[in-house]
Order: structure tokens, then C-alpha cells, then sequence
């Protein structure tokens, strides 16, 4: 073998092993998908928490949920969708943003979405303490708790697509 060929073959196989030393970093889960309600835990307290109206919680309770999440990577589409109110938030992990909650209780909170192994953890600063909310997927089943002031929301969502 030629010395110039023998030098690019090693070239190449330095290459090769330098790159599977290296791993690649993967996205901790793929929440794309469109997902509807199966359960609906203790939405009630939350929305008292957040100082929602009688009218507008007892509407809201009995409201059945779709979401709609599109996900590239670390970016997020979100659409909350329902007969009565529908709510959307783009996100990036780990990149702080100022979130209108219009359609939900109407507030102003500085947001920040980040991964807890393959689960999505959101604390939102603002006029509500301990604040925030979890999601994980088991299967085909999207699990989201929401926390506001000590009262937790457990909400169940099956992907349909």
C-alpha cells in the first residue's frame, strides 16, 4: 500500500473512533403527537388556586381536552384545544420566555421549561408561588401535573396520532 494511501486509511479510522467515543446527544422523548383526555384530576382546586371564577371553573371541569404538541428536538409547539377555550405556548428547553397565560387566568409569568431525564419540568415565576407543571409520557399515555400554590392537577392524555 502506497504511503499516501495508508495515511488516509488511518486518517479514516482515526475518524471512526474518534466518533464512536463520542455519543450523540438524543432527545430525552418525542412528545409529538396529538393527544386527548382520559382523566382529569383535581382541575377544580387548581383553577380556585389561580383564582378563577365559580362559572368559568364548573365550564372548564367538565371540558374535554385535546392536546397538540409538535416537537423538534428541544423546541415546542403546544395547543391546548377545547370547545370552550384553546391556549398555545412555544417553548424552548432550557431558554427562559415571558408567558401570557391568556385563555387560562390571565397572567403574566416568566417561564422556563427545562429536562428532568425524559421528563419536561416547567416552573413559572410570577404573582402565583410554586407555580409549574410536569409531563412524562408512559407508552402511549402523556401524564401532565400541575402545581399552583400547593394544589396539584393530575391530568391523563392518550395519543390518538
Amino acid at each position: 500500500m502506497k504511503g499516501w494511501a495508508l495515511s488516509a486509511l488511518l486518517s479514516s479510522e482515526n475518524i471512526r473512533a474518534a466518533a464512536s467515543s463520542h455519543t450523540l446527544e438524543k432527545m430525552p422523548a418525542d412528545y409529538n403527537g396529538r393527544w386527548e383526555m382520559v382523566s382529569n384530576e383535581n382541575f377544580e382546586e387548581v383553577m380556585k388556586a389561580l383564582d378563577i371564577d365559580f362559572a368559568t371553573r364548573k365550564i372548564a371541569s367538565h371540558l374535554h381536552q385535546t392536546k397538540v404538541i409538535v416537537q423538534n428536538g428541544d423546541t415546542f409547539e403546544t395547543k391546548t384545544l377545547s370547545t370552550f377555550r384553546n391556549y398555545e405556548v412555544n417553548f424552548t428547553v432550557g431558554v427562559e420566555f415571558e408567558e401570557h397565560t391568556k385563555g387560562l387566568d390571565n397572567r403574566k409569568v416568566m417561564t422556563l421549561v427545562t429536562w428532568d431525564g425524559d421528563k419536561l419540568v416547567c416552573i413559572q415565576k410570577g404573582e402565583k408561588e410554586n407555580r409549574g407543571w410536569k409531563q412524562w409520557l408512559e407508552g402511549d399515555l402523556l401524564h401532565l401535573e400541575i402545581t399552583v400554590a400547593g394544589k396539584l392537577c393530575h391530568q391523563v392524555f392518550k395519543k390518538v396520532q
